[in-house]
């Protein structure tokens, strides 16, 4: 089991995650629940069409997620570009974050993808 320590590097984190829970990991959805990434809508039964993050995952793998985010909100010009895009559509930045989140998500699972047969990850 992970220690969860503040000096895991993020990537090695969801690396760590990943190999702990690989009958989990069974598609790009289910790597976003066990990141409790996954959207929930908001409200109660009305359909107001936003979203918000469910919050019963794991909570370094969602940490990590969360620190990369941020960097990338710091140094990575396309993310930088988005974030100044969604601003100007007038996203909130927590909004900005969760969809963040999911596309990091969208990007790391082709990389963390299990065997369902070995549970071993695959390339």
């Amino acid at each position: 089991m992970s220690s969860g320590s503040a000096s895991t590097p993020p990537a090695a984190e969801i690396l760590i995650v990943a190999g702990e829970n690989p009958e989990r990991i069974r598609s790009e959805a289910a790597f976003a629940k066990l990141a409790g990434i996954s959207p929930v809508p908001t409200g109660s039964g009305l359909t107001s069409g936003k979203h918000r993050i469910n919050h019963g995952g794991h909570r370094q793998l969602d940490a990590a997620i969360y620190q990369t985010i941020i960097v990338r909100m710091r140094f990575h010009e396309p993310t930088i570009a988005y974030v100044a895009r969604r601003t100007a559509e007038g996203r909130s930045k927590r909004d900005i974050i969760r969809c963040l989140k999911r596309h990091v998500i969208r990007e790391v699972y082709p990389l963390v993808k299990t065997d369902p047969r070995t549970g071993e990850i695959v390339s």
